[in-house]
């Protein structure tokens, strides 16, 4: 097994040296010609490309840094963090812009403010434990009892959620959306399509949610966040690299 692979059922994709790494200020380059074909079709290769005598996991997300010609991270409440300490460009669904994404009314949002640094953290912690990653404690649960206990604590957390929604616009801030949101709307997204089937988290729908559905859709809808949003790639990855879960690794149609 490749693990996760790039492009689409199984097509190989071609990544340059010149894509790979920046020549003014990686001195890796000087081994690489910029018309060379680097062969990269699996995750695995990239961690190898990095360092060639890596053996671990090759898990993503994975923050590859062309300077250096290397992985800077792979973890994705790090990678968060650190876009976190710059600005961010965002236009909320009931807001103005440019196509080009220039002039918006929220651009340069400041998405860990210092002074709720602490209570984004403890937010995005508690989502952490119940919802996004409790999604895979109940789909990848080896008994009855630790699936009940996770389906339990997720959907609880998911009533919390809905529930806090239901006075204000975002989770840390009414009118700003912070790291926190971020942080929970990968979950949010592919919650319907593929936890509540392929994880067995099949108590409610999110759309049965008032409040937590609409803060996901408009979330969606903001722009820099939706361009990101494959539902296709999510689901062939799903759907077809948990063997354990889905042995016969078909994608459902909806």
């Amino acid at each position: 097994e490749d693990g996760w692979t790039f492009g689409k059922s199984g097509a190989t994709a071609v990544l340059t040296a010149k894509e790979l790494f920046h020549h003014s200020h990686n001195p890796k380059s000087k081994d690489h010609d910029d018309s060379k074909e680097v062969q990269i079709s699996a995750m695995h290769q990239l961690y190898t490309l990095s360092k060639a005598d890596y053996t671990g996991r090759a898990s993503v997300p994975v923050l590859w840094d062309t300077h250096t010609g290397t992985i800077v991270s792979n973890e994705s409440a790090d990678i968060i963090r650190m876009f976190c300490s710059g600005k961010f460009t965002a236009t909320p669904a009931d807001g103005g812009g440019n196509d080009d994404g220039s002039n918006n009314d929220n651009e340069g949002i400041d998405l860990l403010p210092e002074e709720l640094t602490d209570d984004i953290e403890a937010m995005i912690g508690l989502n952490s434990a119940a919802v996004n990653n409790g999604v895979y404690k109940c789909g990848f649960a080896s008994t009855q009892q630790a699936y009940d206990e996770a389906v339990s604590a997720l959907f609880q957390r998911l009533d919390e959620l809905d529930e806090l929604l239901g006075n204000q616009r975002y989770l840390m801030n009414g009118n700003a959306i912070t790291m926190a949101d971020i942080a929970l709307f990968p979950a949010l997204y592919r919650f319907d399509e593929v936890y509540h089937t392929h994880f067995k988290c099949n108590q409610k729908h999110l759309y049965e949610y008032e409040h937590l559905w609409a803060y996901a859709r408009e979330i969606y809808q903001t722009r820099n966040i939706h361009a990101t949003c494959r539902m296709d790639i999510i689901k062939e990855h799903y759907y077809t690299s948990h063997e354990s879960i889905h042995p016969r690794r078909y994608i459902p149609v909806g």
